[in-house]
C-alpha cells in the first residue's frame, strides 16, 4: 500500500502463486485492472526490503502500462502469422505456378515473413527496454536500487538451481516474468524477453552511485 501511495498508483489486486519457484509478475490492460503476483518460493527467499525492490518492479510495469503496450506491439507480428498460416494452407500448392491458384500469393508470404520476423526482434528488444525501465522506476520508487539489485541475483541464482522440466512448465509466462524461466540463454539475447541480469544489475549499481552522489550534495 506505501509503494502504491507513494507512486499515486490505485492499489492492485495481490495473489500470491502456490509454488517454491522465486518470482514475481505483473498483468492487467491498465492501473485500475491490474494485479501483482508474487510465488511462495520469492517470498521465502528474499529479504523484506529485497521483497519490496522485486515489488516495485512490478507496479514499475503497471505504472507504464507494459502490457497493454507490448499487447499492441504484438498486433503486427499476429497479423503477418495469420497471413503467413493461410498462405501454407491455401496458398502452398501452387507457389512454383506462375498461374491464379498459388503464383500470385508468394509476394504475400515473403512480405508476411519478412513483417513477422522484423516485429518478433522490435518486440524483444521492447520487451527488454520496458525490464530497464521497470528496475529503473523500482529502485526510484524504494530509493534502494541495491535491494533490487541483491534481489535480481538471489532470484537468478536459485532459478539456476530449478530443475529444467519445471522451469518449461512455466516457460509460458516468461514474458511476465522479473526473471524468466529458461533452461539455456537465448543466442546473444536476441531472442530474449529479458536483458542478462548481469546488465540489470550494473545499472542499478550506477543508479545507487547517482542516487548517493545526490544525497551527498544536498547535504
Amino acid at each position: 500500500e506505501r509503494l502504491c501511495l507513494q507512486a499515486d498508483l490505485p492499489k492492485p489486486r495481490v495473489a500470491i502463486a502456490q509454488t517454491p519457484m522465486p518470482n514475481a509478475f505483473a498483468m492487467g490492460r491498465s492501473q485500475k485492472h491490474a494485479t501483482v503476483c508474487a510465488t511462495t518460493g520469492i517470498m521465502e527467499l528474499l529479504s523484506p526490503s529485497e521483497l519490496e525492490g522485486v515489488m516495485a518492479h512490478e507496479l514499475s510495469h503497471v505504472i507504464n502500462r507494459d502490457v497493454m503496450i507490448m499487447t499492441i506491439a504484438s498486433f503486427f507480428a499476429s497479423v503477418a502469422s495469420m497471413i503467413l498460416n493461410f498462405g501454407f494452407l491455401f496458398g502452398g500448392g501452387g507457389w512454383g505456378d506462375d498461374d491464379e491458384e498459388g503464383g500470385g500469393f508468394l509476394p504475400v508470404i515473403l512480405v508476411s515473413l519478412m513483417v513477422y520476423v522484423i516485429s518478433f526482434f522490435l518486440m524483444q528488444a521492447l520487451s527488454r527496454y520496458r525490464e530497464f525501465a521497470a528496475d529503473r522506476g523500482a529502485a526510484i520508487l524504494t530509493s534502494r536500487p541495491s535491494a533490487l539489485a541483491s534481489a535480481l541475483l538471489k532470484i537468478s541464482g536459485t532459478m539456476e538451481r530449478i530443475p529444467s522440466q519445471d522451469l518449461r512448465t512455466a516457460e509460458g509466462l516468461n514474458a511476465f516474468f522479473i526473471i524468466p524461466a529458461k533452461t539455456k540463454q537465448s543466442i546473444a539475447g536476441f531472442f530474449s524477453t529479458h536483458p542478462p541480469v548481469e546488465q540489470r544489475i550494473a545499472r542499478l549499481q550506477r543508479l545507487e552511485q547517482q542516487l548517493q552522489g545526490t544525497i551527498g550534495a544536498a547535504a
